[in-house]
């Protein structure tokens, strides 16, 4: 049967699907608006199961926060090429997820996908049709909530999209600004932790067998070797633990120097760096 220009307009608008499938659908189903949306979904399953075992490690990381600062949330979402990671349709469904998380807060991912995106539509009823628009894979990977009682979360995405951090700082100083400053920090110099106390007793001791064989290979007297390995340890600590790292705007200054003067502290970072 022949459709109308309005009927195919009219169900573009609805489902955000090309013009010409469109069409093709409102006349597979003869004119049935509701079935053609129906169609359109189940085509967009079908893409989404065809391309199950392909390797979709591009996308975007995107962040949002709540009007208080009390509470941020990251999340990644993947597609296998940066063009459609690109595409305004993808973006636009990537920060609106964000939100989503940082609203409803889920436990995991089944949790996610089944959160409403608009209306009757699930966050997992989107994706199917996005990918069935698109025609590529996409995944919702991963997503995090940061929630501070006292603090403010602040964060960052570098440009691209493809990094993002968020920080939770307390004090009585410029949270925002220094803030930025250190989930750029973050974002550059990707500290292990906080605090050396925070870094895993398995890693503090993997670097000390590491350096320690280093020393012998290296023929250093026995008497020594122990010095060597605690010194090797310090620099560990200095290289990838964020209070002891240099500051990245002020190399004279450590991370820590620079938050004291601000009258500032860090109490935890999470830190998405796309496919990591």
């Amino acid at each position: 049967m022949s459709v109308s220009a309005k009927q195919v307009k009219e169900l573009r608008d609805a489902t955000g699907v090309g013009m010409m499938d469109c069409k093709d659908a409102l006349q597979e189903t003869d004119g049935d608006f509701d079935e053609a949306v129906s169609l359109l979904r189940k085509k967009g399953q079908e893409v989404a199961s065809d391309r199950a075992a392909v390797e979709a490690d591009e996308g975007l990381v995107a962040t949002a926060v709540s009007d208080t600062g009390r509470a941020g949330a990251i999340i990644e979402i993947n597609c296998e090429t940066d063009f459609v990671a690109r595409n305004d349709d993808f973006q636009s469904f990537t920060h609106t997820v964000a939100e989503q998380v940082l609203q409803e807060k889920p436990n995991d991912l089944e949790e996610l996908k089944g959160l409403s995106y608009e209306d009757d539509v699930t966050v997992e009823d989107e994706l199917v049709a996005l990918t069935g628009r698109i025609g590529e894979k996409l995944t919702i990977r991963r997503f995090d909530v940061l929630e501070s009682k006292d603090g403010e979360v602040i964060s960052y995405v570098h440009p691209g999209s493809k990094l993002g951090v968020l920080v939770e700082v307390h004090g009585d100083g410029e949270a925002e600004e220094t803030g930025r400053d250190v989930a750029m920090q973050v974002a550059a110099l990707e500290p292990i932790a906080v605090t050396r106390d925070e870094v895993p007793e398995e890693v503090k001791e993997e670097e000390r067998e590491v350096a320690h064989e280093a020393a012998v290979n290296e023929g250093k007297p026995e008497h020594v070797i122990d010095n060597i390995v605690e010194g090797k340890l310090e620099r560990f600590f200095e290289d990838h633990v964020l209070m002891e790292q240099a500051f990245v705007k002020d190399s004279s200054v450590s991370v820590k120097e620079m938050l004291n003067d601000a009258d500032l502290s860090v109490a935890r970072f999470t830190r998405y760096a796309l496919g990591d």
